[in-house]
């Protein structure tokens, strides 16, 4: 299927900041069932924008815009084809032997080790005695229970973390959202060797009936673990979906860390607002010229020296 994304993020400055740098992860992955047919950054004030690829294959688009200004607009436009992939079977994938071999003879250490966000604690020790995790049955009927499991235990509730929040708090408070459910899943399985890797982009709703819990209008976050035999294969939590037919991946990474859409600093003392408004729709479809920002985040200036540099980093795993 072919989908359209339009991604807008609008940083507003009071009063006008002195400078501003940003990378940005918003082009869309080609490789395994998905292409990115065309991608467009536009950035308002203009500036000269520049690209790399970081060390997961990622697109990183970034820029520098020097002097006064009040406002910092990048929209991310992009076509994107997904190949529909019929659900993972357990008669085709193999057994904890075989994923053993796998990791053997591949490079997936990273994908395996403790991250920023995905690490052990002594809440998620207790969560993984009560959902019994461990080398049982097969991985892949492991990695499905595990993904029901965390969206029958959790409440899907928007803006109830923050970008930085540890798991702890979700864990404790049973309630977070996607970016939150898909590192609870990814610390889970590392320990028992199972290659797992954070995954940022956006989902296509199609429509009421399909009862998804993520946000319309706003990026999304899932995970992609490694299946012997089947490669990789996405399990969202956050929906207790197995597969990636409505999903778009932007960046892959061993955590969040790894993938923000936006992240940069600023000079300036100044009460910031950020929002965000995010589009996938089908590409023969009308997208509206002006559409509603998904969510508004605003913070109070921070008081520093003459010369502050400011870190701003964009909180859309919703």
């Amino acid at each position: 299927m072919l989908f359209s994304v339009r991604h807008t993020t609008t940083f507003r400055y009071e009063p006008a900041v002195r400078e501003s740098v940003m990378e940005v992860r918003l082009q869309p992955r080609s490789d395994g069932e998905q292409r990115c047919l065309n991608f467009t950054l536009q950035v308002d004030p203009a500036a000269n924008v520049m690209q790399y690829h970081d060390f997961t294959g990622n697109s990183v688009h970034h820029f520098d815009i020097a002097g006064s200004h009040s406002l910092v607009k990048v929209t991310a436009q992009s076509t994107v084809e997904v190949q529909s992939v019929p659900p993972p079977r357990v008669a085709d994938s193999g057994d904890w032997a075989d994923l053993d071999a796998l990791v053997t003879a591949g490079d997936h250490w990273e994908m395996l080790l403790p991250s920023r966000f995905a690490h052990s604690s002594e809440p998620l020790e207790k969560m993984a005695q009560q959902l019994k995790c461990e080398r049982r049955a097969n991985p892949l009927t492991l990695l499905v229970e595990l993904n029901a499991a965390i969206y029958s235990l959790f409440a899907y509730v928007p803006n109830s973390t923050k970008v930085d929040s540890p798991i702890e708090e979700a864990l404790e408070a049973r309630q977070g959202v996607c970016q939150d459910f898909a590192h609870i899943m990814i610390a889970l399985l590392r320990p028992l060797g199972i290659p797992c890797r954070y995954v940022s982009g956006y989902m296509f709703h199609r429509d009421a009936g399909e009862k998804d819990r993520s946000l319309e209008g706003a990026s999304h976050a899932w995970v992609e673990a490694l299946v012997p035999r089947l490669g990789w294969v996405a399990f969202d939590p956050t929906n207790n979906l197995v597969g990636a037919d409505r999903h778009i991946r932007v960046a892959i990474g061993r955590d969040y860390a790894d993938v923000p859409p936006t992240r940069g600093v600023y000079k300036g003392e100044a009460e910031s607002e950020l929002s965000v408004a995010v589009t996938v729709s089908p590409a023969d479809s009308v997208v509206p010229e002006s559409i509603t920002p998904s969510f508004v985040v605003r913070s109070r200036p921070v008081l520093a020296r003459p010369v502050a540099r400011v870190e701003q980093e964009q909180q859309q795993q919703q």
